[in-house]
């Protein structure tokens, strides 16, 4: 589930309400709590509105550098159960450490999208990201296993897109460096 945890208040909205209307016996009862869905809610709305502007969104995930983490060490060892035990702590420790790797797509994305002149390609990416995350939570709930490995594989995609936009943007800002150089080159009179 850490994988999801780009859009953590999304998560615990999705997962507290499948848990309190009684379609999942196995969301634990801290993410059923009426205070946890009411604060997931807002702050899911806050996110959706952040998430669509261009240049706010990365403000917005530089703030959630932390919180998305951290929610997903949260909810990983949360879902494993509440026993203290070393799975607990593992579960927890993959579900942090997929969130982070998870933000760091999603940052790096939204940076790149952000290069783009039209904001139209922003409220695009944010969403189908909103809308994949709660496919990919109805769909955990039911057959988790699964899900896991879409989850998994969106991320490992994920990275690789983003490992490509960075060196294209690497790229694109050394052209345009040495472009600056010789135009200022050409405007020098000659000595």
């Amino acid at each position: 589930m850490g994988q999801l945890v780009s859009n953590a208040y999304a998560v615990v909205l999705l997962l507290g309400v499948f848990g309190a209307t009684g379609l999942s016996d196995d969301v634990p009862e801290a993410l059923q709590r009426p205070e946890v869905l009411a604060i997931a809610g807002v702050l899911f709305l806050c996110e959706a509105v952040a998430d669509k502007i261009p240049y706010v969104d990365s403000a917005w995930d530089s703030v959630h550098t932390v919180v998305r983490p951290v929610a997903g060490a949260w909810v990983g060892a949360l879902l494993a159960g509440q026993s203290g035990s070393l799975n607990d702590v593992v579960a927890g420790l993959v579900g942090g450490s997929t969130a982070l790797a998870s933000h760091t797509v999603k940052a790096g994305t939204r940076m790149a999208v952000n290069t783009s002149p039209e904001p139209f390609s922003n409220i695009a990416l944010s969403v189908a990201e909103d809308l994949g995350v709660a496919g990919i939570v109805s769909f955990a709930i039911f057959h988790p296993t699964a899900a896991a490995v879409i989850a998994g594989a969106l991320l490992l995609a994920g990275l690789v897109v983003l490992y490509f936009l960075i060196s294209r943007i690497r790229r694109f800002r050394r052209r345009r460096a040495q472009r600056k150089e010789e135009r200022q080159l050409a405007a020098r009179p000659p000595a």
